[in-house]
């Protein structure tokens, strides 16, 4: 599950809106939305901590990515496994490989609303 997936859930979990939250952690409601929404990329580690606070639990399990999680794509985890075994300049490859696949992802998908 994603931060934004996280964030989201947490929410719902705990009955708030998104201007409670926003107001918790002092950023505008459009900020809370955005990033549930996939929106806001790379939010500050200021505001990551705030809102760990906030839902009380971890920084590192809201940032963190569990691959075994029942929600994981099984194609994914596999792919994640196999890369465990590449070497060093293999695994940079693949990470270029991957942000070009986005970047192109992005472009054709058009800017934001």
């Amino acid at each position: 599950m994603r931060l934004a997936d996280k964030i989201n859930a947490l929410r719902l979990k705990n009955g708030q809106s998104l201007q409670e939250v926003a107001t918790a952690v002092g950023v505008s409601k459009a900020h809370i939305w955005q990033i549930e929404k996939h929106r806001a990329e790379n939010p500050s580690m200021d505001l990551v901590t705030k809102l760990a606070d906030h839902f009380k639990v971890t920084v590192t399990w809201l940032v963190s990515e569990d691959i075994e999680a029942e929600d994981a794509d099984p194609a994914l985890a596999r792919m994640f496994r196999q890369a465990r075994d590449l070497d060093p300049q293999d695994v940079a490859l693949l990470d270029d490989m991957l942000q070009s696949l986005l970047k192109r992802r992005k472009s054709l998908d058009g800017p934001s609303p």
